[in-house]
């Protein structure tokens, strides 16, 4: 019936996958040549398919680079993957990596620009390292559904593997309460949020097998969301931490691990995990929901029964910490709803 009158249509909420570490070298790497570049998704990518958009922390360099970049940053675990890992990304429908971590400069520049160089042909975007500070600080901008996404990533260590206005490397930022510090994070989510409706930060930080952020993390989380964007998104801790909804944003605080090749503690499972899903209108978090996941034999897959109950428990103490109402559906996913009582941001000038 014409009436007259155009009808007000609301929106479709777009669909934001999210994850941890997707480590993609090592016994992984050796499993992507022996078994194919879908291997490591297991039985997800159906699921993987109903996303709008698909975003990942890639904690490896993609390159066929052996030297390795000590520069003052001493470690054990060095993660390389050969470019095949880029099917592997395309395969599992990635849209974004952020490459502003621990592991992207394991093998020098070198082989941080190898990795810039292969998502980029591979069509792939990203954030968080480049040839110089410029590069390593810009916003990957996706347009989905019609809505404009803007992602800036950066790692709180290590210092040495910084960018600078002439050297490659990662986008550093300190985690502290400072407003000197906060500045630049500060600056770029007003540089993103000029150019898109929704902005993500991600974040690799912290220390590893944490259960709950400590207090200056919870405070730069905080000034994120205030700053203007709608997702902060950490991960590092290699097991998952609570989700906290602030204004008319949420935070996630440690998305976990996604596919590794990773020993596994038998208390924390880091062997569990989940695939983060956001619902989001322009500027505005509507739900955010989770799969719980298991990564076993170099490949992730949906977890049940008793692992599945595992990541129900572990998720109903984490967010309660914040006030998230944990809440199980009959498809097996887990809503994480907010509180009655939602934190306010601070408004925007």
């Amino acid at each position: 019936m014409v009436t007259g009158v155009d009808e007000l249509v609301e929106p479709r909420p777009i669909r934001i996958g999210i994850t941890g570490d997707v480590m993609l070298g090592r016994l992984v790497n050796d499993a992507i040549r022996e078994r194919g570049a879908v291997y490591p998704w297991g039985d997800l990518p159906a699921t993987l398919s109903t996303l709008d958009a698909f975003l990942v922390n890639l904690e490896c360099a993609v390159t066929r680079r052996v030297e390795r970049w000590r520069n003052g940053y001493s470690r054990p675990f060095h993660f390389r993957a050969d470019p095949l890992a880029i099917e592997t990304l395309r395969s599992g429908r990635v849209d974004f990596a952020s490459i502003a971590n621990n592991h992207i400069g394991d093998f020098g520049p070198g082989g941080l620009l190898d990795t810039v160089e292969a998502l980029d042909r591979g069509g792939i975007a990203h954030a968080g390292a480049g040839r110089d500070l410029h590069a390593a600080g810009a916003p990957a901008l996706l347009n989905v559904g019609g809505l404009r996404i803007a992602v800036v990533s950066f790692a709180d260590y290590p210092d040495t593997w910084a960018a600078t206005d002439s050297l490659p490397g990662l986008n550093f930022t300190t985690v502290s309460a400072t407003d000197e510090d906060f500045a630049p994070v500060a600056e770029a989510i007003a540089v993103a949020r000029s150019r898109a409706d929704l902005v993500i930060v991600s974040i690799h930080w912290g220390p590893n097998m944490r259960e709950r952020p400590l207090d200056a993390f919870r405070h730069f989380a905080h000034r994120v969301i205030d700053s203007g964007a709608t997702v902060l998104w950490g991960h590092s801790a290699h097991i998952l931490q609570g989700v906290e909804y602030r204004g008319n944003g949420v935070i996630l605080y440690d998305a976990g691990d996604f596919i590794d090749d990773y020993a596994v503690d038998q208390d924390l499972r880091n062997d569990l995990g989940a695939l983060f899903i956001i619902e989001a209108l322009p500027h505005q978090v509507r739900s955010v929901s989770i799969r719980p996941v298991r990564i076993d034999h170099m490949q992730v897959n949906e977890a049940h029964g008793a692992d599945h109950a595992w990541v129900m428990r572990r998720m109903e103490a984490l967010c309660a910490d914040y006030r998230s109402l944990v809440v199980q559906d009959p498809d097996g996913s887990i809503r994480i709803e907010r509180a009655h009582h939602v934190i306010p941001s601070v408004p925007l000038e």
